[in-house]
């Protein structure tokens, strides 16, 4: 891809022309005519209807400005019934079929269900450690060496950087479905070894493998709910993953209550993931496999079955117009992983990594660690119901962002959501420094840090894994994903191990100020990189997002 062709989605003229190039005997254009004749109207409001083909429309409206007749159809009025693009705040063009769509006979809702048994894996290990650090440490003899203690929390981030640089190599060779019940190994594994362990390097391996599990989950999770997801619920369907993330991480929260009691409970802790672990491999064994890895695959048949599971047979006409459209004339190899910092591709592969980049540099992670301390200042003393806190606002505003999300759309949610995180960073910090608020600084940092944890899950959290497999073309979907979220776990992994550290030195007051600042600078970026995708198939925005070659 081009770097100029990245800004096409957000307002080119005439975008989908190249799809003439592709176009191979008359019969062919003369079905395209006729789809266009029949099937496109001029809208003004912003949706777009699932599996709509762009490049019809595009040739419509090109065929139309040759003005020549083709049996008997007029150019006159072809034209007449012709999109043009509009450049308006990054919206392609907005389509809707002359007649709604019926209702499928399909059903994604619990293959959606079965791959968010992941997300829920992903939180809970993420969690789990929080409660069970100081029995786990003192049962392994490892109370008083603060050293092997972060090794037991960082190992599961090392581990995911590592799983989620190869869950795009291993999804395109083995597909989705496969790929998740190969991931089930090194989950399952990795809990029995942390509930079992009986020395410190044990439960580090365990967490390690169990990390690995996570990375490759990380991955994999968005990128299936984005391939198999109905263009018209994609969105609100996409940011499920990271509300069962938080409802894992409830969970991990919900499972430590008895450690009070039984202080050998941490290893049932531990023990407990191996549930869920074999429910995924069970549920993917039943779950169709993606119909555009099948697609790609020659699979053709097969893509068929699946889209008739998901969609319904009334659609597989249509989905399956929808990617021969999609990578018609194309007879390009998979992209490799050089292929993601050619000039072609660049330009959007570095979007989802700046993404993720400053989803983790904005703070997330810091507040979480510090809102404990937080807390006790404005006189709440439970750890757990300073998390629970926390959790709660997390969950809450990640539903409310899933219900948004085929709504406002991914780009104004982010938008929003860095925006609300600046103000509430910037009162965290006032709340620190200010002498004339010292008599309500605790409640405001209470306040500071949940109003932060809200507009968090309104955007920055839910939207980056769902927007990046949908602006990644189908060659390089798999492993740009992968880069993103090797991003994530980087830069996640150095917060962790350097937060304390800047805080020691410069005070918790700048260190929030400092987190306000890149907020601001994501909102910058994000009004001008970052494109608006919401109704519109994976297909249509490929389309936009590339040229002919």
């Amino acid at each position: 891809m081009q770097a100029s062709t990245y800004g096409a989605l957000k307002g080119s003229v005439g975008f989908g022309v190249q799809n003439q190039k592709r176009v191979s005997g008359f019969g062919e254009l003369r079905n395209r005519i006729s789809t266009v004749s029949g099937n496109l109207c001029v809208t003004d409001t912003s949706t777009c209807c699932a599996g709509l083909s762009l490049s019809s429309a595009a040739m419509g409206a090109k065929l139309a400005g040759l003005r020549t007749g083709f049996d008997g159809i007029s150019m006159s009025k072809l034209k007449s019934r012709s999109v043009q693009a509009r450049a308006s705040d990054g919206d392609l063009e907005n389509l809707v079929p002359s007649k709604p769509q019926g209702k499928s006979s399909g059903t994604v809702l619990p293959f959606v269900g079965v791959a968010c048994l992941g997300a829920i894996l992903f939180g809970y290990h993420l969690g789990v450690v929080n409660g069970a650090l100081e029995y786990l440490s003192k049962d392994l003899g490892i109370a008083e060496n603060a050293v092997l203690q972060g090794w037991v929390v960082s190992a599961l981030l090392a581990g995911a950087t590592v799983g989620s640089f190869t869950g795009g190599a291993l999804a395109d060779k083995f597909g989705r479905t496969r790929t998740f019940q190969l991931d089930v190994i090194p989950l399952a594994i990795g809990a029995f070894l942390c509930a079992t362990s009986q020395s410190v390097q044990t439960m580090i391996v365990g967490r390690l493998l169990a990390g690995i599990g996570i990375g490759i989950t990380s991955a994999i999770v968005p990128l299936y709910i984005s391939e198999i997801s109905p263009t018209e619920i994609r969105g609100a369907l996409g940011s499920v993953n990271q509300l069962f993330i938080c409802i894992g991480i409830l969970g991990a929260l919900v499972a430590g209550l008895p450690l009070a009691a039984n202080p050998l409970w941490w290893r049932t802790m531990f023990g407990v993931a191996i549930v869920p672990s074999v429910l995924l491999a069970l549920g993917m064994a039943a779950s169709p496999e993606s119909p555009r890895w099948l697609f790609q695959q020659g699979k053709i048949s097969e893509a068929e079955k699946a889209i008739k599971t998901l969609y319904g047979k009334e659609r597989v006409s249509e989905v399956m117009h929808d990617l021969t459209s999609a990578t018609q004339g194309s007879v390009e190899p998979e992209a490799g992983w050089f292929d993601l910092f050619s000039s072609r591709y660049w330009k959007v592969v570095s979007v989802g990594a700046a993404l993720f980049l400053f989803q983790q540099l904005a703070g997330i992670n810091a507040v979480v660690y510090y809102s404990t301390s937080v807390f006790r200042s404005a006189g709440i003393t439970s750890d757990v119901a300073a998390s629970a806190l926390v959790g709660a606002a997390n969950v809450f505003g990640t539903a409310v962002a899933s219900s948004l999300m085929d709504r406002q759309g991914r780009k104004s949610l982010l938008l929003t959501s860095f925006g609300g995180m600046a103000a509430s960073m910037l009162l965290l910090s006032l709340s620190f420094t200010w002498k004339v608020l010292a008599p309500y600084s605790g409640p405001l940092a209470v306040a500071g840090t949940v109003l932060y944890v809200l507009s968090f899950s309104l955007g920055a959290g839910p939207v980056p894994a769902l927007l990046l497999p949908e602006i990644f073309a189908s060659r390089i979907r798999a492993k740009a994903v992968s880069l993103s979220l090797g991003m994530h776990w980087i830069s996640n992994f150095v917060i962790g191990l350097y937060f304390l550290s800047f805080v020691t030195k410069f005070g918790i007051s700048s260190v929030y100020l400092g987190f306000a600042g890149v907020c601001l600078l994501a909102v910058l970026y994000i009004a001008g990189n970052v494109v608006e995708t919401k109704g519109r198939s994976l297909e249509e925005i490929e389309r936009a997002l590339s040229v002919a070659t």
